[in-house]
């Protein structure tokens, strides 16, 4: 593995870590006294979430530009980053879906598109191509990664107590850029479609 390939395995680690905080205190524990102890780590839990999405949304900046700075660019790489993308991101949607702070049907959709396009990668490294980032695909990591802000705010601010309005004004405003997020990344997908089908024309 190449530097680049060892940040972007970062990525790969801090999914499950990101879970497990997350999860740990809504726990129910068989002893009371234990499970009212973990219950209250959750307002310390939130700036343990907040350094793991930093580093994960950093990760995804600098393996691309370590790899082209070193002339490392390979096609494992094209394959490996969007790989990292896809499980970290998935990975705190899913949480947040849970706690009902996003809503699913984007979930669901921006599932589908991620194992669609993972397909049409193996489709390509068939014919030889390895399909790296398009504009569309950095736009999307984008709005996956504004989304994560908002719902993490969201999730933030209750976990603080805030008054319910600043918690109500916070989901909507996420659901709203999620649902941005699933249009975008369905319009990259048609994009990588159209790629594919334009190459398999050139053959």
């Amino acid at each position: 593995m190449t530097r680049a390939d060892k940040i972007t395995a970062i990525r790969l680690v801090l999914a499950p870590v990101f879970f497990v905080i997350y999860l740990v205190p809504k726990i129910q524990w068989p002893l009371g006294h234990v499970s009212s102890m973990v219950s209250g780590l959750a307002v310390w839990t939130v700036p343990v979430l907040w350094v793991l999405f930093i580093i994960s949304e950093i990760t995804d900046l600098l393996d691309g530009k370590v790899a082209r700075r070193r002339k490392e660019v390979s096609d494992f790489g094209k394959l490996f980053d969007p790989l990292a993308d896809v499980l970290v991101r998935i990975t705190y949607f899913l949480c947040f879906v849970v706690d009902g702070i996003l809503p699913v049907i984007p979930l669901l959709l921006i599932l589908y598109r991620e194992f669609g396009i993972l397909f049409l990668r193996i489709l390509m490294m068939r014919r030889g191509i390895a399909m790296g980032a398009r504009l569309g695909g950095k736009i999307k990591a984008v709005a996956y990664m504004v989304t994560g802000v908002f719902a993490l705010l969201t999730y933030s601010v209750n976990s603080f107590g805030f008054p319910p309005p600043f918690f109500d004004w916070l989901r909507i405003t996420a659901g709203i850029v999620f649902y941005g997020s699933m249009v975008i990344s369905l319009l990259s997908f048609a994009d990588y479609v159209f790629i594919y089908r334009r190459e398999g024309n050139r053959r």
